[in-house]
């Protein structure tokens, strides 16, 4: 086979641009998530523990424990 003899279609300047831009629109939504996912996680954790230490933060009277079935009124556990 002579290489010489091949031919190979390029594409028009215009298509060329086209693609050109759909792949710099993608490698910018890419390295917008890379960036921003670990935040995203990070703020979704905070909110995690301040929300789970709310509601999980009884008053609690001196020297005095119960469990958590007597304090929601579960059980049929003793005070």
């Amino acid at each position: 086979m002579d290489l010489a003899r091949v031919e190979i279609s390029v594409p028009s300047l215009e298509t060329r641009q086209k693609v050109v831009d759909i792949l710099d629109r993608f490698d910018s939504l890419t390295a917008s998530l890379i960036d921003g996912l670990p935040a995203e996680i990070e703020a979704r954790n905070q909110q995690y523990e301040y929300c789970r230490d709310r509601l999980l933060d009884f008053p609690r009277k001196a020297g005095a424990t119960r469990s958590m079935y007597c304090i929601l009124d579960i059980g049929s556990m003793s005070t």
